[in-house]
């Protein structure tokens, strides 16, 4: 089994990257070969423009940033992203990530007025990080708005499966160390092979 595991925060020693190396480290740990794809470190552009478009209008091939992503996750049984929660939602570097490089023709397909899904054999572990309290997300809905965006609205559109999302709480209380713990627990989860349908 491989993982690719994304970052999307700017500071190395952010928590965010704690946490993705924790989990790295534990999927290392029970054999399971792992790539980081760190976008802030690496560069890369998440500005969907023209040549964007124009590849969603299946008018020109992918350029070779891209490319060289959609490689990654081919590569890869599981994706794990790991992120900061800004403003309710992922990073600008991460959606601009998933726009560009879940692609149609690549991800998924319209033809005829038909979804054909691409993405079947991927499995995905969403980790989200925010300093705000569990109570307050569940009275303004967040915690169900973020599995129906992301899991359902890209993931499952996509066609991987069973994209299964973990909030880690109350980053900036000085709760690193229990955020540290329930990525080492998600990481042993990944580690098993994923139940049968």
């Amino acid at each position: 089994m491989r993982t690719l595991i994304v970052i999307a925060h700017a500071d190395p020693d952010s928590l965010t990257h704690a946490v993705a190396r924790a989990i790295g480290e534990r999927l290392r740990g029970e054999g399971v070969e792992t790539e980081f794809a760190d976008l802030a470190a690496e560069g890369f552009d998440p500005r969907f423009g023209p040549a964007d478009l124009a590849v969603h209008r299946r008018q020109v091939a992918p350029p070779p940033d891209v490319l060289a992503e959609q490689a990654r996750v081919d590569r890869a049984d599981q994706l794990v992203l790991v992120f900061p929660i800004y403003w309710w939602s992922m990073p600008a570097l991460l959606k601009g990530w998933i726009d560009r490089v879940f692609s149609q023709g690549w991800a998924f397909e319209d033809k005829d007025g038909k979804l054909i899904k691409k993405l079947g054999r991927l499995r995905v572990q969403l980790v989200a990080l925010g300093g705000a309290d569990t109570g307050l997300l569940e009275r303004h809905g967040y915690d169900t708005a973020i599995q129906t965006q992301l899991a359902h609205g890209i993931f499952d559109y996509c066609g991987a499966k069973n994209a299964r999302t973990a909030l880690l709480m109350e980053s900036d209380t000085g709760r690193a160390e229990e955020a540290l713990a329930r990525a080492d627990a998600l990481a042993q989860e990944l580690a098993a092979p994923p139940q049968a349908a």
